[in-house]
């Protein structure tokens, strides 16, 4: 947790002065470690009857020893790890009480980086206008929950498809635990598919090979050792002239490296052929490459323009048109796409980049329906990452870079580790039935939407 802010309010000194004052207190958030429980915890599950999607969870976590109670004064100490409400079951805003009773009363007894998760049903499926409305105002009170909160604990909103409660294990695992530390405020929708279960939850990508372009450094190289550490082998991609350092990626993560400059007119199918000859096939492609080449609008060049777009959109384009071809990507396999909160709300002296990162969701919005990859079974998403400490945060000016830490409901910065747990979660078998969303790894920032 870095920040010259962080430091000072979690000084001695610093700790009482922010307590007098009022002041936000940013705190080390709960991050996932190999081997640990799901939980450090008991669970709060509740929720008005029939609660199907609620007593799904409830097998889950019976699964994995986690205990589970129906009011905090069951819970040992009166302190729960989490609060999961199912409010699937509502029919109109009145029924909507249900959510405050459950939760209200949890929340003030919420351990650090305690979990809020509400399961709802679909607006698209309701049967009429109050139903749609009531299901719609989950996100609001969630997002607002998400706000409130305090200690590294987060709230997050599952929307389940009329027939898809069987592929609800993977996302209430992903945002119950470690994994989603600056995940907070965002809404999944799970929609039908066929999940396949990992035998090892611990390497639920075991057996599948992923590409990662932009692999030699900071979030890319993150992501290409998250993917291994789950059991996938990596492919490594990158330029050329970052050759030591994506030769050092794969080594670490036990994979291969591909030295690529992704605008090339033949970058998918050299992607391709490496995979299939070197690993015997292509399971995961994730687009991370990106540059940035900032200016404001009057003084933007057409040469930054276009090299924005080009690396940003244009290359991902036509790689996809090889990479999601027949004899590409294998059946059920999974692409992600690395957008940025600057696609969803925009920033000052960005316009280039905003555009490219805009165009990577409208890629996943024309995907995620595509009729083809549907039927075999093929995934898209997307993760927008907020404020993330890297090489290139850490020369953003000392005033713009604190409050890039600090305008979020976590009070703090990510780390590549957090947008690269996203990224492999969304990579897993057992998430067939989440595709089309684009899953914002911000600390719920309070820019955009």
């Amino acid at each position: 947790m870095a920040g010259a802010y962080a430091r000072l309010v979690n000084s001695p000194v610093g700790t009482r002065l922010a307590g007098q004052l009022g002041l936000p207190r940013p705190v080390p958030l709960r991050r996932y470690a190999v081997g640990e429980p799901l939980v450090h915890g008991a669970v709060l599950l509740g929720g008005p009857e029939p609660a199907v999607l609620g007593a799904r969870v409830g097998e889950l976590l019976a699964r994995e020893g986690v205990v589970v109670v129906g009011e905090v004064a069951e819970a040992v100490g009166g302190r729960v790890a989490a609060v999961v409400a199912d409010l699937g079951a509502v029919e109109r805003p009145g029924d909507l009480d249900v959510l405050r009773a459950v939760v209200a009363p949890a929340l003030s007894s919420l351990q650090p980086s305690g979990r809020v998760v509400v399961l709802g049903r679909s607006p698209g499926q309701a049967r009429e206008v109050a139903q749609a409305a009531a299901r719609r105002a989950l996100e609001g009170i969630t997002r607002s929950i998400g706000k409130e909160l305090r200690s590294g604990a987060t709230a997050n909103l599952v929307l389940v498809d009329d027939g898809a409660e069987g592929n609800l294990d993977a996302t209430v695992r992903f945002l119950l635990s470690g994994r989603s530390a600056y995940v907070d405020g965002q809404v999944v929708r799970v929609g039908t598919g066929t999940p396949v279960q990992p035998d090892d939850w611990t390497r639920p990508l075991s057996g599948k090979v992923a590409v990662v372009t932009g692999a030699a450094r900071g979030i890319g190289a993150a992501i290409a050792r998250v993917l291994a550490r789950d059991g996938a082998t990596v492919v490594c991609v990158d330029l050329p002239e970052a050759g030591d350092s994506l030769a050092g990626t794969a080594n670490v993560v036990g994979g291969t490296a591909l030295q690529l400059d992704v605008t090339a007119a033949d970058a998918g199918r050299r992607i391709l052929d490496h995979a299939r000859r070197r690993h015997g096939g292509l399971d995961i492609v994730v687009h991370n490459a990106g540059i940035t080449r900032d200016r404001l609008l009057a003084n933007l060049d057409d040469s930054r323009w276009r090299s924005v777009l080009e690396v940003n959109l244009g290359s991902i384009l036509r790689m996809n048109e090889v990479l999601l071809g027949d004899d590409g990507i294998r059946d059920g396999g999974h692409l992600v796409l690395v957008s940025s909160i600057a696609g969803i709300a925009g920033n000052r002296g960005q316009v280039n980049y905003a555009a490219s990162k805009a165009g990577v969701i409208g890629v996943v919005d024309a995907l995620s329906v595509d009729e083809r990859l549907r039927a075999r079974g093929i995934t898209v998403n997307a993760v927008a990452p907020g404020f993330i400490e890297t090489e290139m945060t850490a020369k953003v000016p000392f005033a713009t870079r604190e409050a890039g830490r600090l305008l979020n409901s976590l009070n703090q910065g990510g780390l590549p580790v957090d947008v690269a747990e996203t990224i492999a979660w969304l990579s897993q078998d057992a998430n067939a039935g989440v595709t089309g969303n684009v899953v914002r790894v911000c600390g719920q920032s309070l820019l955009g939407a």
